[in-house]
């Protein structure tokens, strides 16, 4: 089980690395194991990962196997998965488009199309704080109950789900989604749906 999952993080960073939602040495992977959680070491490169590049912690953030330090944000992982029992799998990323309206300070929640008022609602932004700071995990955390994704101001974006592949497959929509509502806006602004239209989509929820 424990190499599987290391399997998983290691492919979806590398289509992350490919796909530039995680460059450099930034951001974070990390799967649920157990009552432990399994995640990219500090300093690693999520888009060439290798096992020994993946270690165990606990729910406290101590490190229980592994050669190197946990992620520096390993705090605001734990704090999403005890919040959320349902999520397994968590990404953080600074891709280019979310981080810009993080930068912004801009949420998104403007509701321009189906898949992001179906998948996400909105996605809220959290206050800044310094990066791997209790500051920044509280900050973010009280968005985890509600929300599956959300914005972290002049920082990224961080999403969780239940598998690595629906994490990823939100944070690749949520990105476009970003990248959508910057072209509206420089084409001089989208027309958005009204809350009939909203409830409609929200509808089809029950449908599946």
């Amino acid at each position: 089980m424990l190499h599987k999952l290391k399997q998983e993080l290691i492919e979806y960073g590398r289509l992350a690395g490919v796909k530039n939602f995680t460059p450099g040495y930034s951001g974070n992977f990390s799967a649920r194991y157990g009552d432990k959680i399994l995640i990219t070491s500090s300093g690693s490169a999520n888009g060439y990962l290798s096992e020994e590049e993946l270690v165990l912690m606990d729910f406290d953030g101590n490190l229980i196997e592994g050669a190197k330090k946990p992620s520096s944000e390993k705090m605001l992982h734990a704090e999403f998965y005890k919040q959320r029992p349902d999520v397994n799998y968590i990404i953080h990323v600074h891709s280019p488009y979310l981080s810009s309206f993080a930068c912004c300070h801009i949420p998104l929640d403007e509701p321009v199309m189906a898949e992001n008022v179906f998948y996400f609602g909105q996605i809220p932004l959290a206050e800044y704080g310094l990066p791997s700071s209790m500051d920044l995990v509280e900050k973010t955390a009280k968005y985890f109950k509600e929300y599956d994704a959300v914005l972290m101001a002049n920082h990224g974006f961080i999403v969780g789900d239940k598998t690595i592949k629906d994490a990823f497959l939100k944070l690749e929509l949520a990105e476009s989604y970003a990248q959508v509502v910057l072209n509206t806006k420089l084409m001089g602004g989208a027309v958005l749906f009204n809350q009939n239209q909203v409830d409609e989509i929200n509808s089809l929820k029950k449908k599946l």
